[in-house]
């Protein structure tokens, strides 16, 4: 158990250090509208980061601790971005909503009592029996994998 415990306090920690990680990466670049891989610029990442996490993992966190088994529809990033994305919205913006996101979300689930992690949730295509730590480790995972991203392309 006190593995688990361990686990969870050091997941809820890279968080929110992945997060700032994220931002100083965006801030990082002089131009928000360089292309950063084939398809998307920074701004674009920035915006999609920020958009995943708040209204799809920060969303089914929120949900999972507040409803009994809710269930989750898919999420096309593609299709959000074709029809939400906002190129004049600042980049300075978009990272603030997203740290701020994140930052509460940590607050609440510090705050929360240790079972609340299993509380579980339903997707309409994974099936039943999504836990509220695996809506938190997929909102870390996102995260990282576009900050590796960015590195990826600073180096270059």
């Amino acid at each position: 158990m006190n593995e688990l415990l361990e686990y969870r306090d050091k997941m809820l920690r890279r968080f929110g250090e992945a997060a700032q990680e994220f931002r100083a990466a965006c801030e990082a670049f002089h131009d928000p509208f360089k292309r950063i891989d084939d398809e998307w610029t920074l701004h674009q990442i920035a915006s999609h980061t920020r958009d995943v996490d708040k209204l799809i993992y920060g969303a089914r966190i929120r949900r999972t601790i507040a409803e009994d088994n809710p269930e989750f529809v898919s999420f096309d990033a593609d299709e959000w971005m074709s029809k939400n994305y906002n190129r004049n919205e600042s980049l300075a913006e978009v990272l603030d909503e997203f740290t701020v996101n994140v930052k509460e979300i940590c607050e609440t689930l510090s705050n929360q009592p240790q079972e609340v992690w299993s509380r579980e949730s339903r997707h309409e295509t994974m099936g039943e029996g999504l836990t509220l730590q695996l809506w938190v480790e997929r909102s870390l995972a996102h995260i990282e994998e576009h900050l590796l991203t960015l590195k990826k392309a600073k180096n270059q």
